[in-house]
């Protein structure tokens, strides 16, 4: 059997009224979801209280011998989602970009594997001069981020880029693309107490034989909110140890619709597919390098270096294990790749994904997301993610290898 390539990412949120495709340019896909076995009987009895949305896009050729995209939703961008760890992939793309417009011409290697020091910011704060993880001289580059923020989720990663292209631009530049849902407010993971989380610190770049390239210090005055139903999320959330007893207001956090979430992995993936709005204005070999990171397995990365153990293929494919049903990873004539990012937090597990068998040249893209919190109280780490999400992905990826990938 030929080797079957499945590229997966993830992101969330929804701003109203800005998605690029409208619903009833969509197939209904209810039939589809029941149709395939009772697996989804309990998800779709009630699927307001789970936010459930599925988007999937078939890619087909046109009679100009051009791939096209027919799709198939299921309450897409019914309310909002939060999107977590998929939102990083924007700020991939924002500064891959940063990087082409810094790169000067006289430089004859890639800026994105120039050192890179980040400046204190906060009270605290030290300088960021260097990596550990990365075995090519220790040294923080865009490109060995990009390995780390793709291949593992990687939190700082995706902070250093925030510094990096700071908040305004990282928006605007989505926004360019005609991702105009893209709501960009805060770092991942930040523990610390942050007076301004608009704010972004200087970077600098240690160019060999050349003089440094200084990114400076800014502070973000756009001021975006996300405009859907659902912002109130849960019944209550725990913050320092304490239960609060009303909803999460999602307001001001990042969001994106599962519709842009979809169409920039497209931009990514399948630049080839018009979409109607701009196209990723990227190099080809940053594309190219994007695409690989997202493609690798942690286990088959050689820098940096991830135990198969602590990164598990499936950790973040959320996909796989049903695909892995149909396409069995036994099987020597399988190969399984992702292309990806998922995104899970606050009991959201979200997946976005480009699906492709080269033995029959299928493709398709899925774009998920799934919210399980039976308590209703945020920040207390109990969502049913193993009980609920995982089995509800893996399920959706038997159904898209059988009905769409096969033969």
């Amino acid at each position: 059997m030929s080797r079957l390539f499945i590229a997966a990412i993830s992101v969330a949120g929804f701003l109203c009224g800005c998605a690029a495709v409208r619903t009833e340019q969509m197939t209904d896909l209810s039939p589809i979801l029941p149709g395939s076995s009772n697996k989804f009987e309990r998800l779709l009895a009630s699927p307001e209280s789970f936010r459930l949305q599925v988007l999937v896009s078939e890619v087909v050729t046109n009679r100009h011998g051009r791939g096209e995209l027919t799709r198939h939703g299921y309450r897409v961008d019914a309310e909002y989602f939060y999107p977590a760890s998929a939102i990083k992939l924007c700020a991939a793309v924002a500064a891959l970009q940063a990087v082409e417009r810094l790169q000067p011409s006289s430089l004859s290697t890639d800026l994105a594997d120039a050192p890179m020091e980040i400046a204190p910011l906060f009270s605290g704060d030290v300088a960021q001069a260097g990596d550990a993880s990365n075995l090519k001289g220790g040294d923080i580059t865009v490109g060995h981020e990009l390995r780390k923020l793709a291949l593992v989720s990687d939190n700082r990663a995706f902070n250093r880029f925030y510094d990096l292209v700071g908040p305004e631009d990282l928006n605007r530049s989505m926004h360019a693309l005609g991702l105009r849902s893209v709501v960009i407010n805060h770092r991942l993971s930040e523990p610390r107490k942050i007076a301004d989380m608009h704010a972004s610190a200087a970077v600098t770049f240690r160019v060999p034989n050349a003089g440094p390239i200084v990114v400076p210090a800014r502070s973000s005055r756009l001021v975006l909110t996300n405009n859907s139903t659902g912002l109130l999320v849960g019944s209550g959330y725990m913050r320092d140890d304490q239960l609060v007893n009303t909803p999460m207001d999602f307001t001001g956090r990042n969001g994106i619709s599962l519709v842009d979430l979809q169409d920039l992995l497209v931009k990514v993936a399948r630049p080839d597919i018009d979409l109607g709005t701009p196209s990723l204005q990227l190099s080809g070999s940053h594309r190219s390098r994007l695409l690989q990171a997202m493609t690798e397995y942690p286990r088959e990365s050689a820098n940096p270096i991830y135990s198969a153990k602590d990164y598990p293929d499936e950790s973040s494919k959320f996909l796989l294990p049903g695909i892995r049903r149909v396409f069995p990873s036994t099987n020597p004539g399988v190969r399984i790749e992702s292309k990806g990012k998922p995104g899970r937090a606050y009991g959201f597990s979200t997946e976005n994904s480009y699906v492709r068998n080269p033995a029959n040249g299928h493709a398709v893209f899925v774009t998920a997301v799934l919210y399980t919190n039976a308590d209703g109280v945020l920040n207390d780490d109990k969502y049913d993610y193993a009980t609920v999400a995982d089995p509800f992905f893996a399920d959706l990826g038997e159904l898209i290898a059988r009905r769409w990938l096969a033969d």
